[in-house]
């Protein structure tokens, strides 16, 4: 063995040592010997300095070209002579067979052939490189001086040339033209195929062919562009792995269901990576995969999103691992995830819409027919009253439906799609989309009933924490709800309801609901319902102000009546709610007469409220108070045979608290019609139904003896007081029929919604106001654009209306056209 190159030093010889005259052919000749000693291997008598110097004299004695010339020729004949034979000797039949066609030959055949070709390939250019560089050695003086003097390649670069042109570019045979460079790729392709095919092969010996190709070059100037691999072999793996990933992405769709596609598809892309990192090149990685990207994802996608086992049937089956590979082979080809994101989009919005038409139907459904009345009257009250209490559980029905609906599909873009804030927003807008359908108008009621639900006393099967969640839940439902100044609306009419009746938890958990409304929609949302909450404050300070008035007024009255107050601010508290004067008719309900005792009393509050707050005036709304009621019953025997008076407290209505005190003054055995109780009162017939109905119908609470008896109220009906009542608790609450919260009838919701158009109106015009105000001079479709933008958090105004509320402020001379602009435009006018 010869020491490597560039291992040891070697010292030119002096000038004149052999003398001035040098025989170049004889010189050649012993060079020519040793360079084919070399290539045959046997080279270890051979003195490498001697050989060096013979070099160095010829190129010291003007004869470099020669000698170049001589070592170019000699490396060709010998590549194209005893390499090129070797080599052709490789090429079986079995080789060349499968080079033109598979038939007649087995797989592993093939491969055997391959291998034995790759083999002695990768033999003769390694003997290549070792031979040539030990040549390098000897003519190092001719690289460095002639070589580079004359700018020509070095004498190995010539070689790795020369092997590609020889030995490369050769025919393949006598009877085949095609170059040996061609059957190379077509042998590597045949092994990744095999490979592909589950065989297993020899990874490095291609590695080392592969290195060969990479190595040399297609032109003489070595371009970096032009390397054999790239040139010749890269663009057929490609081309040829096209073909086939286009062929197995057919058949893998009629094979296999979505998810197997899926898992194969990654597979694939994964062993490619792999085979260019162990077997090619990895700068082919990124090629490959976009190629099998594009065959089995891009142009597939739409039928594998599609298919009956794609997205539709994983999200219906909770299969998050499959939608999870879809997700993440949708990304590879589309930051977008265009496809995947449209079937989400589209299944959420007909699960919604199936929740919708589901509550429908619930709240269309007939109620059960209820059985006659006495007298054969029929009960259409209460079975308008059933119908109203289906509608209400349907009503709450869908808030869970649609919460379970968005829990599903949050557990999916957590799990599956890796929180992706774009397909995020998707869903968002697909919840907003069914949510907000013009079929389906009633959502902003429905979500302020189901939170209605949750606030009140005594829900039952649920724990504290559980109804947290379900009211944080409600919370976010809001975001999806386009009109949210019609939620409102809804929200303070329940709220009312539940403060005023004292139904609620607690006013801190109110309180809180408000908060987290206030993060979720911003202050303006919740002023008004803040504000209702520093009333019930107020009030409370009031009431226990008038009863230390009453206090210091003298000696205690042990029959005076204890009174507490809620003053309700009338822009704060929806008046059609709770009976107060509307907008447009303050005097709507009659006034009630109440017993002096009571009248008294409140004759006196008004006296300490006035003092206290001058030039405001108090109506007050009998039907939303309550009263504790004493009541003393005729004595009865007892077991012991003693006779005892029985005596309750009563929980009722301020109006039941009237009607029981006119009994007071009444003998015994006497009666009170209707229509008499109606004249002495001026109570409203349909709550003086409702109260004597829960004084005198109600099994439980029945105060009152009514004749005949019914459940009907009529005009005609007498009312005794109930001298034999019994019950077995000293307190009593006397509930009044359906005085909770419930669905509106069409009869309210028009309303509910002509007050809520009637509202719009006002702040359309007052958000036109304040952008004419700031900007002084604007276009017709700007104003429009931008009061549609300001008014988007609170709720979407149609362009009729905001057209109709800037000719109204035109009229009542706040905005004025600008005459003669090539486009419509407003000017504001101080």
């Amino acid at each position: 063995m010869i020491a490597g190159r560039g291992r040891q030093r070697i010292r030119p010889p002096r000038r004149g040592l052999h003398g001035d005259e040098i025989d170049f052919e004889s010189t050649w000749d012993i060079i020519q010997a040793a360079f084919r000693e070399i290539h045959t291997k046997n080279a270890s008598r051979l003195s490498y300095e001697e050989l060096y110097r013979h070099a160095y004299r010829i190129v010291l004695k003007k004869k470099g070209e020669d000698l170049y010339k001589k070592v170019k020729e000699f490396e060709k004949q010998w590549l194209s002579g005893e390499v090129r034979s070797s080599i052709q000797l490789l090429l079986s039949p079995n080789l060349l067979a499968d080079a033109q066609s598979v038939g007649g030959t087995t797989a592993n055949e093939r491969r055997v052939a391959g291998e034995k070709f790759l083999k002695g390939l990768k033999q003769a250019w390694g003997d290549h490189q070792v031979c040539m560089s030990m040549l390098a050695d000897v003519l190092m003086y001719m690289d460095r001086v002639y070589c580079q003097d004359h700018r020509v390649p070095s004498i190995y670069t010539t070689a790795m040339v020369l092997f590609r042109d020889e030995i490369l570019h050769s025919r393949t045979s006598a009877k085949d033209s095609r170059p040996l460079l061609d059957l190379l790729s077509h042998v590597i392709l045949e092994q990744i195929q095999m490979e592909r095919d589950g065989d297993v092969i020899d990874k490095h010996l291609i590695k080392s062919c592969v290195h060969m190709l990479d190595g040399l070059h297609a032109d003489d100037l070595e371009s970096e562009n032009q390397r054999l691999y790239n040139v010749s072999f890269e663009q057929d793996y490609l081309n040829t792995s096209r073909v086939f990933y286009r062929g197995e992405a057919e058949s893998m769709l009629r094979e296999s269901d979505a998810g197997e596609y899926c898992r194969r598809a990654r597979k694939r892309i994964h062993e490619e990576e792999d085979r260019c990192r162990a077997t090619l090149l990895e700068s082919t990685t990124p090629k490959i995969q976009k190629v099998v990207e594009e065959e089995l994802i891009q142009n597939r996608i739409k039928e594998l999103v599609e298919m009956e086992s794609g997205v539709r049937f994983m999200i219906d089956n909770d299969r998050l691992d499959e939608l999870n590979l879809i997700y993440d082979l949708n990304a590879r080809v589309d930051t977008k995830k265009s496809e995947v994101t449209r079937a989400i989009q589209k299944r959420i919005v007909e699960l919604g819409t199936e929740v919708n038409n589901d509550a429908i139907a619930a709240s269309q459904a007939a109620p059960p027919p209820a059985p006659a009345a006495d007298g054969g009257d029929k009960p259409k009250g209460q079975a308008q009253e059933k119908s109203l209490n289906l509608q209400t559980a349907a009503a709450i029905k869908w808030v869970e439906d649609v919460l379970v609906l968005k829990d599903k599909f949050d557990k999916v873009w957590r799990d599956s799609f890796q929180s992706d804030n774009l397909l995020q927003t998707a869903m968002t807008r697909s919840f907003a989309d069914f949510i907000n359908s013009a079929t389906f108008p009633r959502s902003s009621e429905y979500i302020s009933l189901f939170i209605d639900e949750n606030m009140k006393k005594g829900i039952k099967g649920k724990t504290e924490t559980e109804i947290d969640i379900m009211l944080e839940k409600a919370i976010i439902l809001l975001r999806y709800v386009q009109d949210k100044d019609l939620f409102e609306r809804y929200y303070k009419k329940h709220l009312c309801r539940r403060l005023l009746m004292n139904k609620s938890i607690s006013n801190e958990v109110e309180k809180q609901m408000i908060s987290k409304m206030k993060m979720e929609l911003g202050n303006n949302f919740t002023m008004k319902l803040e504000a209702m909450f520093k009333d019930m404050t107020v009030s409370e300070e009031l009431t226990s102000g008038f009863k230390k008035h009453v206090e210091g007024l003298g000696d205690r009255d042990p029959h005076r009546i204890e009174l507490a107050i809620n003053v309700l601010t009338s822009m704060t508290w929806p008046m059609d709610t709770i009976g107060g004067p509307g907008d447009n008719d303050e005097d709507r309900r009659p006034k009630c007469n109440f017993p002096p005792a009571v009248e008294k009393i409140k004759r006196g509050f008004e006296k300490y409220y006035s003092e206290k707050h001058s030039g405001r005036q108090l109506t007050w709304l009998p039907n939303m108070g309550t009263a504790d009621v004493k009541a003393v019953f005729p004595r009865v025997l007892q077991k012991d045979g003693s006779f005892k008076e029985r005596r309750h407290e009563l929980n009722v209505s301020t109006y039941a608290m009237v009607i029981l005190l006119l009994f007071n003054e009444l003998p015994a055995g006497q009666h009170i019609t209707f229509e008499e109780i109606q004249a002495q009162t001026n109570i409203p017939h349909s709550d003086l139904v409702r109260n004597l109905q829960s004084l005198a119908v109600a099994p439980k609470t029945r105060i009152l003896v009514k004749e005949p008896m019914s459940k009907e109220i009529r005009p005609t009906d007498m009312f005794f007081f109930n001298e034999g009542f019994r019950a077995g608790f000293i307190r009593i609450k006397v509930g009044v029929v359906s005085s909770g919260n419930k669905v509106e009838s069409d009869r309210e919701r028009r309303e509910t919604e002509k007050k809520n158009d009637d509202s719009r109106s006002h702040v359309v015009e007052a958000a036109i106001v304040r952008i004419m105000k700031q900007r002084k001079e604007l276009g017709h479709q700007h104003l429009v654009s931008e009061t549609i933008s300001q008014l988007n958090g609170k709720f979407k105004p149609e362009v009729s209306l905001i057209k109709k509320r800037i000719e109204k402020l035109i009229e009542r001379e706040y905005l004025e056209r600008v005459e003669g602009g090539e486009i419509s435009s407003y000017r504001y006018l101080a």
